[in-house]
């Protein structure tokens, strides 16, 4: 079990990157959740098997039709307990 934040920076609010994100992460079977910030990036916390996790940050380099990613930045954290599926705030 391997568990991640992930801040995603480029063109990523108002193209769908959350919404997307939501249904590649629960296809992969990843717990936690995403949500955009007011500097215009996008924030996840993943947690899940590490080539699930792996698949996930492949899929995150690119996004959704219409966004553009220009990097991410990726953290290890500690594993969350409480988290069940992933949600968007």
């Amino acid at each position: 079990m391997k568990t991640i934040k992930v801040r995603v920076h480029g063109w990523v609010h108002g193209v769908f990157y959350r919404d997307t994100t939501r249904a590649e992460a629960e296809r992969l079977g990843l717990h936690g959740w995403v949500r955009n910030l007011s500097d215009g990036t996008v924030l996840l916390l993943l947690q899940g098997d590490a080539e699930a996790i792996e698949a996930m940050l492949e899929w995150c380099r690119v996004g959704p039709p219409g966004a553009d990613v220009s990097w991410l930045d990726v953290e290890n954290t500690e594993r969350d307990d409480t988290l069940s599926g992933f949600q968007i705030r």
